[in-house]
């Protein structure tokens, strides 16, 4: 990870502060671009920072792709291990306002490859009372 993708624990939970109410309430217009933006990949930068490596990509679109957990590095084409949501359905998982497992049952996460699921380990990173 370079230096300019280094985030600090600060960044991180004022960025997922700053979306809080519409993740916990669905029904309230999605907050401004940025402020998104920058909650997406605040909290998936973190989780690379947590699990270096490159044997799995961590996507969502259309904000972040980040590589994590130690392993066979992967360096062309479609990674073989990779997780992909949208971006509420990850700062749902972010902040332990949504479990992994069950958002992979509800198809609300795209996983692929036997490693995929070892994002779960480094959830939450932002925990929110629920």
């Amino acid at each position: 990870m370079g230096p300019r993708d280094r985030v600090d624990a600060a960044q991180t939970r004022a960025a997922v502060l700053a979306v809080e109410a519409w993740l916990r309430d669905g029904s309230l217009p999605t907050p401004p671009r940025p402020a998104l933006a920058a909650a997406v990949r605040t909290t998936a930068r973190t989780v690379a920072q947590d699990a270096p490596g490159n044997s799995v990509e961590l996507r969502v679109p259309p904000f972040v792709a980040v590589q994590c957990i130690e392993g066979v590095r992967h360096t062309r084409g479609t990674p073989p291990n990779v997780v992909e949501t949208t971006p509420r359905t990850w700062l749902l998982l972010a902040t332990g306002l949504a479990r992994f497992d069950d958002a992979v049952d509800a198809h609300d996460v795209s996983v692929s490859g036997h490693r995929a699921g070892d994002v779960a380990a480094y959830l939450p990173v932002v925990p929110l009372k629920v």
